[in-house]
């Protein structure tokens, strides 16, 4: 990338280095390092990654150009406006990544079911200990049983032991993992694709509202990026 010093000569610079205020030359067939005014020059600018634009949009003196779009015809010379976090790509990644944050009302709703439903869980695992420790194995079990279960009789066995592991196969067989972790795993996977597309999400609320999308209006300069209702 070259910056143009105040004498007209070039100079060749690391983008981490390029600040606010300094003239920047673009080529054809180069991208736009970061945010800017066009000083002089003409040329068009693909601006498709940005706006969904497909055709090149005109670029000359006063107007705005953004960071990571490609210059396609012309020389032009601009002055950095904005730089590093500032820009307008780095604000839409960060858009994205605030997004995967955010929490839809589902997943909020899912976030406390799974809350009441490991209190239950626990309440549920600690009853089925004292059951088996106390009261259970004079009821149930059998000498038959005793044989399908354990090839141990039942004197040999740690009672403690096996009212504990009993417990805890219900503790792991009632994770609430899956409801607690489908709903953020969806939404961080729908944001994630819809980036692909050039969609981007708000939050997970808008994600979670465009299901229920019937209608979509589009003012006269929207863009359609296929020709099909």
């Amino acid at each position: 990338m070259y910056t143009v010093n105040a004498d007209g000569s070039e100079e060749d610079v690391p983008l981490d280095d390029v600040q606010v205020g300094d003239s920047l030359r673009v080529r054809p067939g180069e991208k736009v390092p970061v945010d800017g005014v066009v000083v002089d020059g003409y040329s068009a600018v693909d601006e498709a990654m940005v706006t969904g634009e497909s055709l090149p949009v005109e670029k000359r003196a006063g107007d705005e150009v953004i960071g990571g779009t490609m210059n396609k015809t012309g020389a032009f010379r601009f002055r950095a406006t904005r730089v590093g976090a500032e820009t307008a790509l780095s604000q839409i990644i960060k858009l994205v990544e605030e997004a995967q944050m955010t929490k839809a009302p589902i997943q909020a709703l899912a976030d406390r079911v799974a809350g009441h439903f490991i209190l239950a869980v626990h309440a549920l695992a600690l009853a089925v200990f004292l059951f088996w420790f106390f009261i259970g194995f004079d009821l149930w079990f059998t000498e038959n049983t005793r044989l399908v279960l354990t090839p141990y009789t039942l004197e040999e066995l740690e009672v403690f032991g096996l009212a504990l592991l009993i417990s805890v196969t219900v503790l792991v067989i009632s994770c609430p993992c899956a409801v607690a972790l489908a709903t953020p795993s969806a939404m961080m996977a729908g944001t994630g694709k819809g980036a692909e597309f050039g969609i981007l999400f708000k939050g997970a609320d808008a994600m979670e509202a465009t299901a229920k999308v019937q209608v979509v209006v589009l003012d006269k300069t929207g863009t359609l990026t296929k020709g099909e209702p």
